[in-house]
């Protein structure tokens, strides 16, 4: 939200300087993010000064040139080089000095050096209006009253304004601070309470019932509201005789001080009100209204209606419409329509200021993408209460600016008045949940000097009516937060003790163990990223993996990209490389730790058939790998394309860094529709640790991918449960040496690895440290339905040295124990 300081001044009488006001605005909730010197002319035309011409003469060299002598208010004169046809003696004029930085009204910029000028030097420049920026003549320089004093500064002579803009970050709940007269509010508070002579200054509307009638056959429109529940405060007013031109100077300055580009006399009206009430008004051209009546209904299910951008929209049962007597005119508080707004022909009007139900109009601005200061607004609560005042005032300015002539009185329909909050707070509570002793009298007179009503008090407590403009307040700790917002909460002291329960950290830490796991893929090169965890549910309504019907659908979502909380980290994965790939990173290693999401159907009695209509959500750590690209080739190495088992080394990796063996693991089929090829890791009880592999080509064809992926997903609770069970042990280093001996065996193909593995260790608990799997053959003079592993097994005794009797013997009861548990044979 952007606030000028010059315009704040005009409701807080207030000698403070901007920064002492950016402080105090911080300090008091509205966070201050940003605050910049804004100029009328870029640089305030700084080295722009009068002067006055002392001689003038014909350049020796050049017909149309002039050769003049300048007095700048300098100890010298100036030798300018003229081009102007009406330079003479004796004009005073503007010069701009050498080192000036001028800003053409064409938006050129222009430094100004000593130069030579067919051949004569030149120390400055006289100035026509268009070279100051300051309008669009170049018939010749501009020349000044001869009473103008020598040496003024352009800045001074042409009363240049500059301004200070803060850019105020407003929480959700503050949008009674989206105007000047909001933050002034708060402000005069402040100072109030700080002992200074201040009030907060509201433009009067006393004068609304003196403002001039229309004399014409002007009907004033009537209004008919159908949706009582979504619009219950509705008025408006007429006005005719109205004169559409541009804004008086005063008024396009203060809106384009916040960035508003002026339009014409009537919207920028509406404009200002804006920005000085915080309530949004809209204007209608009367005679586009048929019937001469408003009606404030529903839409028609896929009626049609083009907005003032000229979008055509088809409308939902559920939008609020602004109509006519057949067609709709405007979408309730967030858009006009192409057809009814204000035109350079309009000569009626019909002023809307209304109260609209924030549900209603956040659902139709998100659903229809439309963000508007209105709809920002209203979405989040407007004041009920300013309603007509906002009419008054606009009214004023209408008259005072366009002409315009009131039609009739200002028409209403209010059904069910909205009634204040009322709050009841104990002064002990508040004096608790603000830390400090602040007393009674304190906590009432800020509440009084936010426009809180105090409708009685005791010694203990009082009872509150919360103004109209502060929607969000509804309890007695959103009193307590005004209260000590208005305060300071830098008024609140340390406590010189401060007591807490300590909670011892569990071992191992989670927290840790993610760190570590994350350096350890950053050391590998991999980089980290971070995604939304709410997705598109288009992307699961293809997946049996990870079926539509478990995803977490969001009630009322941002938008269609963003209406589902995600089942798994591999989608947003895939974002990102097709993101990074369109930008031409195709070599990739990426990872991601965060959530996902899911409903879970609880089961009945039997703990097996599903309870009618039970659902509960079940929220899951996962821990995501992605390795893509043809690698990188210098002239010292080849390229090295990411491939499956780049990946696979490096889960396998991770998961050895954490004491867990892959190969103890259980291995199944990775799913199909997720992954072409692929793996799941799971314990001996079931569980899935990780799964990983190829990504499937109609998967990567959905994100438009056109290179090979490769991916894993960790599930991260039960990896820690593994993690939680490896000890860490101190052991001497081995004093005496290993042996290797290796063995090819001829085995069936269902027999794996793992298995052979499994029962080594059985077989050898004591000297048997490590068995590899180092060759696969299959193909020649090996029989059909066979396959030869060639098989290294690593022998260490720690208190001796093995020899080779005893390791000949180990070596002859593993291979017994293949023969017979596998039917293995020696090749």
């Amino acid at each position: 939200m952007k606030i000028s300081y010059k315009w704040l001044k005009d409701y807080v009488n207030t000698d403070l300087k901007p920064s002492e006001t950016e402080t105090i605005l911080s300090s008091i909730g509205l966070e201050v993010e940003a605050m910049e010197e804004v100029e009328q002319l870029p640089g305030s035309l700084e080295g722009v000064v009068v002067g006055k011409v002392v001689e003038c003469s014909k350049h020796p060299d050049a017909d149309k040139l002039s050769l003049t002598k300048v007095d700048a208010g300098g100890e010298e004169l100036l030798q300018i080089v003229c081009g102007a046809p009406n330079v003479a003696a004796g004009q005073k004029v503007l010069v701009a000095t050498v080192g000036t930085t001028l800003t053409f009204s064409n938006g050129e910029q222009v430094k100004i050096k000593r130069a030579k000028i067919r051949g004569i030097e030149s120390s400055g420049m006289i100035c026509a209006e268009d070279e100051l920026g300051i309008g669009t003549s170049h018939e010749g320089i501009m020349v000044l009253p001869a009473e103008t004093k020598v040496g003024t500064t352009a800045k001074d002579f042409l009363k240049l304004e500059s301004d200070t803009l803060f850019e105020i970050g407003l929480t959700p709940n503050r949008v009674d601070a989206a105007s000047h007269i909001g933050v002034a509010r708060d402000l005069a508070a402040y100072l109030r309470l700080n002992g200074k002579n201040t009030r907060l200054a509201v433009p009067p509307v006393d004068g609304f019932s003196a403002l001039k009638r229309s004399s014409a056959n002007t009907k004033p429109i009537e209004i008919k509201v159908l949706a009582t529940e979504d619009a219950p405060r509705y008025s408006g007013i007429t006005f005719d005789n109205i004169t559409i031109a541009p804004s008086p100077e005063w008024l396009q300055k203060r809106l384009l001080s916040i960035g508003l580009r002026p339009i014409n006399n009537v919207v920028d009206i509406t404009n200002y009100i804006l920005q000085e009430t915080g309530h949004p008004l809209h204007a209608f051209d009367y005679d586009k209204i048929d019937g001469g009546v408003i009606v404030v209904r529903k839409a028609v299910q896929g009626e049609s209606f083009v907005t003032l951008e000229g979008t055509e929209r088809k409308l939902s049962s559920d939008d609020l419409m602004i109509c006519n007597e057949k067609n709709p005119m405007c979408m309730a508080g967030i858009f006009g329509g192409l057809t009814s707004g204000v035109s350079p022909d309009t000569k009626r009007i019909f002023l809307e200021s209304a109260y609209f139900n924030p549900v209603t109009i956040r659902k139709s601005s998100k659903r229809h993408g439309l963000k508007t200061d209105a709809s920002f607004r209203y979405e989040r609560g407007a004041d009920p209460e300013i309603i007509p005042y906002a009419l008054k005032r606009a009214a004023q300015l209408l008259q005072e600016i366009a002409g315009a002539n009131i039609a009739g009185e200002i028409k209403e329909v209010y059904a069910n008045p909205i009634k204040r909050a009322e709050v009841s707070i104990s002064f002990e509570r508040v004096e608790s949940l603000i830390g400090k002793k602040i007393g009674r009298e304190t906590i009432l007179n800020i509440l009084k000097f936010l426009e809180y009503q105090v409708l009685s008090s005791d010694e203990k407590g009082a009872e509150i009516s919360v103004p109209g403009y502060r929607v969000d307040v509804t309890r007695e700790c959103d009193i307590v937060e005004d209260v000590l917002r208005i305060y300071g909460y830098n008024n609140i002291e340390l406590p010189e003790r401060v007591t807490a329960s300590i909670n011892p950290t569990p071992k191992p830490d989670p927290e840790k163990v993610k760190e570590l796991a994350a350096d350890f893929l950053a050391d590998n090169g991999f980089t980290e990223m971070m995604n939304n965890s709410l997705t598109k549910s288009e992307y699961y309504s293809k997946l049996k993996t990870y079926p539509e019907s478990k995803l977490v659908k969001i009630l009322n979502p941002l938008s269609s990209d963003l209406n589902s909380m995600r089942q798994t980290l591999l989608l947003n994965g895939l974002e990102v490389i097709v993101h990074n790939i369109n930008r031409q990173h195709n070599d990739l290693k990426l990872f991601e730790m965060g959530n996902v999401y899911s409903f879970v159907e609880e089961t009945g009695d039997d703990g097996k058939t599903p309870a009618q209509n039970l659902k509960s959500y079940k929220e899951a750590s996962k821990f995501s790998m992605f390795v893509t690209g043809p690698g990188n080739q210098s002239w010292r190495s080849k390229a090295n394309p990411a491939s499956y088992f780049t990946l696979k080394g490096y889960l396998e990796l991770l998961l050895r860094r954490f004491g867990i063996e892959p190969d103890e693991l259980e291995y199944s089929y990775a799913p199909a529709d997720l992954f072409s090829e692929g793996l799941v890791y799971k314990t001996a009880s079931g569980k899935e640790v990780a799964v990983m592999g190829n990504v499937n080509a109609s998967l990567l064809k959905q994100f438009g991918i056109k290179q090979q992926v490769f991916a894993a997903e960790i599930s991260w609770n039960v990896l820690f449960s593994l993690v939680k069970k490896q000890k860490v042990l101190y052991r001497e280093l081995p004093k005496f040496p290993e042996v290797r001996r290796d063995l090819a065996l001829l085995l069936d193909e269902k027999v794996s690895f793992s298995e052979l593995r499994k029962s080594s260790f059985k077989t050898e608990k004591k000297i048997l440290k490590s068995v590899t799997l180092f060759d696969v053959y299959r193909g020649e003079k090996i029989p059909e339905g066979k396959k030869q592993y060639a098989i290294s097994f690593v022998l260490q005794d720690p208190e001796k040295t093995l020899t080779d009797k005893y390791v000949e013997e180990v070596m002859d009861r593993l291979l017994k124990n293949f023969t017979y548990n596998f039917g293995a044979s020696l090749r």
